[in-house]
Order: C-alpha cells, then sequence, then structure tokens
C-alpha cells in the first residue's frame, strides 16, 4: 500500500506551516527546503487553499499560512481529501463488470478493512503531533 506523492507533498506543506506558525512561508522557499518541486507543490497549495486548510495572502510580502490551528488538522481527513474518492483496487469500483470474481471474492472486504484500518490510525492523530519536536524538524528544514 502506498499513498501518493500529493498526499506525502501535502503533508509535508501542513508541517512545515504548522513549524512557521508566526510567519507566512512561500512555495518556493517549501520546495527548497525539501528539495521538490515546486510545481507539484503549486497543486497542493491550491487544493489545500480551495479546501480552507490554509490560507493564502497574496501580492508582495505574501505566501501562506494555516487556516486552523495544528491540533485541529486530523491527518485522516487530510489524507481521505488528498487521496480522494477512487477505489482502492478496480473491483471494488461501481463497475461491477470490471472483476470476474467480484460476487464471491473476499479480498475486497480485506482491503477495504485494511483501509479503514488505516484511516482509523490516521484520524488519531493531528498535526500538531507531526510537529511535536520542532526544533529537530526545523533545523533539517533550513537551507544551507
Amino acid at each position: 500500500m502506498k499513498l501518493t506523492t500529493f498526499s506525502d507533498y501535502t503533508l509535508r506543506v501542513l508541517m512545515f506551516l504548522a513549524l512557521n506558525r508566526d510567519r507566512l512561508a512561500t512555495i518556493p522557499e517549501i520546495a527548497a527546503a525539501y528539495d521538490i518541486s515546486e510545481n507539484h507543490l503549486m497543486k497542493v497549495v491550491h487544493q489545500l487553499a480551495r479546501s480552507g486548510v490554509i490560507e493564502s495572502v497574496r501580492g508582495k510580502g505574501g505566501g501562506i499560512r494555516l487556516a486552523h490551528a495544528p491540533e485541529a488538522i486530523r491527518l485522516g481527513a487530510i489524507v481521505r481529501a488528498s487521496e480522494g474518492s477512487a477505489p482502492i483496487v478496480e473491483c471494488l469500483s461501481d463497475d461491477a463488470a470490471i472483476c470476474r470474481i467480484a460476487p464471491v471474492c473476499r479480498l475486497t472486504a480485506v482491503l477495504s478493512r485494511a483501509f479503514e484500518a488505516l484511516y482509523a490510525t490516521l484520524d488519531e492523530y493531528t498535526l500538531a503531533d507531526l510537529v511535536r519536536s520542532p526544533r529537530g524538524l526545523k533545523a533539517l528544514l533550513v537551507r544551507a
């Protein structure tokens, strides 16, 4: 099981913003801190802003910041939103003809239960839990 790069970057952006609550951050700054693509981050930031998880301030001196306290941002909700509603495997789609054994297959139930457990675990944690030791994280994210 693997989360998409989009979800990975989404969580990274939120962690960076949680570590820097006292100021606005920029996409180039976050991209440099993680050594990842600004283009990918622009898509992530756009989705986070549209969903109301972050705020975007335009203009000179603008940037992005969390719209809510890190304690109020549940990881399960973030990952669900970034992963979308596509089925985890084809046989769980609305197209019943996708798999010949779907009517009697037990694998779909096992996989569904596994993903429910994943999301239930993520629901137990908030963004604040990810940044409990800010000094070490901040030190690693400072670009030389």
